[in-house]
């Protein structure tokens, strides 16, 4: 076994990251064993060098990450800082200097993933980031190596555990979008200004990254249509039990029919109570992915929180090093498809679509005429009607998403119809 240690530089020193430097300390000897060689946390770059980190010897703490980098002797860089810059810079910057990268930060992977790479392939370096997409949760490599021989399909899962869980009180307490943040705020699910997460932000750039690797082509964070949960309510979710369904904000990534194109959504959606992901509770994350060949796997655990992200990023540090060992690298970007991202138009997709209208004869058939004048069929309508006012429920067969769109805004300019009081996918059939 070799004695000399590899040093690890570790940038960020937050909830993940002084999880990563206590869990380096306290499993050592099984690391050492692990990778066949000791490692060492030679250093810690961070913003607030004032701040008490227990478990860590204040020689470590460094505010110059660059200088930290340039020192000559770093063999690994984890960086957990998080955000564009200075995180892409230093990532560069240990390139430039011999050192392999382990990241958790998906937002910048999805949006200059496809340089960061190239920048790992020019110096035969290490780029790994399972940590970026699921928590705890293998997914990044047996999608990249354990399913390297197979041809995915389809990838749909929840991928952050705030959303999930809100959606998740909503449906078994009744309770109200605003409620059901309150009590994720309280118990340190959502940050204070949870928008990342609420509005999809945070499952978009997770879905970039994930698609990338499943269809072997590059898809960045704008490629990914994205729309939040902030007006799912009481009554979708009432609507949706009426339908034997949940609520779930998912990702979801299709390989196109003709294989010659795929689509990257985030959206809520409907999902019937026989699927596996409508069982997913609390703040925990699950992703579904279809393969040719190994057929329907699913993926699920701790999306997130100091120690599940701490795990995955250890796993890597384990990777990495056993390939420095070996003076080997491990896979790097597949992008070989060259495949175009589809608009969200071109998605086909099911509807359920809830319309405030006026309660008189002949409503239903003027609505169902609107659908079919842009060839969108109905499957079910359900309609019920007090004083002049009505409700009626509609759920489509399966059209393209441009051509749905199309018929809500035509629904609009009918002097019958009152309002759209909710518009949501169906997913998962």
């Amino acid at each position: 076994m070799r004695t000399r240690p590899l040093k690890v530089a570790l940038l960020g020193c937050g909830v993940v990251g002084s999880e990563v430097a206590r869990i380096m300390t306290t499993h050592a000897d099984d690391l050492t064993a692990r990778i066949g060689a000791p490692v060492e946390l030679a250093g810690v770059a961070v913003r607030r060098p004032s701040k008490v980190r227990e478990g860590i010897d204040p020689a470590l703490i460094t505010t110059d990450a660059t200088a930290l980098l340039k020192r000559g002797d770093i063999d690994v860089a984890i960086e957990v800082i998080g955000g564009i810059e200075p995180a892409r810079t230093l990532i560069t910057t240990a390139f430039e200097h011999g050192i392999s990268v382990v990241s958790a930060n998906k937002a910048l992977l999805a949006q200059d993933g496809a340089a960061l790479h190239a920048a790992a392939e020019l110096h035969g370096l290490d780029l790994y980031y399972e940590a970026a997409v699921a928590g705890a949760i293998p997914l990044v490599r047996p999608m990249r190596e354990s399913l390297a021989g197979d041809k995915i399909n389809r990838v749909m899962g929840i991928v952050n555990g705030t959303t999930n869980f809100i959606l998740d009180k909503m449906d078994s307490t009744g309770a109200g979008y605003q409620e059901a943040l309150d009590e994720a705020t309280a118990l340190g699910y959502a940050e204070a200004d949870p928008t990342a997460d609420v509005e999809g932000y945070d499952a978009a750039a997770k879905a970039a990254i994930l698609a990338g690797i499943a269809f072997h082509t590059r898809v960045r964070l704008d490629d990914v249509y994205r729309e939040g949960m902030t007006e799912v309510s009481a009554a979708d979710f009432a609507s949706a039990k009426r339908m034997g369904c949940t609520i779930k904000l998912l990702a979801i990534l299709e390989r196109a029919a003709d294989g010659e194109s795929v689509t990257a959504r985030v959206h809520p959606a409907m999902i019937p109570l026989t699927h596996p992901l409508a069982s997913v509770r609390e703040a925990y994350n699950a992703v579904f992915v279809e393969a040719e060949a190994a057929g329907r796997l699913m993926f699920y655990g701790p999306g997130a929180g100091g120690s599940p992200t701490a795990s995955a990023v250890l796993g890597d540090l384990v990777a990495v090093c056993r390939n420095k060992l070996a003076e080997a690298k491990g896979p790097g970007e597949s992008a070989y498809t060259q495949l175009p991202v589809s608009a969200m138009g071109e998605v086909v997709t099911r509807y359920h679509i809830s319309l405030d209208v006026a309660d008189k004869p002949g409503v239903l058939a003027q609505v169902a005429t609107t659908f079919a004048e842009h060839g969108v069929s109905i499957d079910t309508v359900r309609q019920q009607g007090k004083d002049g006012e009505a409700s009626l429920v509609v759920v489509t067969h399966r059209a393209p998403d441009a051509a749905l769109s199309g018929t809500v805004e035509a629904l609009r300019k009918l002097d019958t119809v009152r309002g759209v009081a909710s518009i949501m996918r169906v997913e998962g059939e």
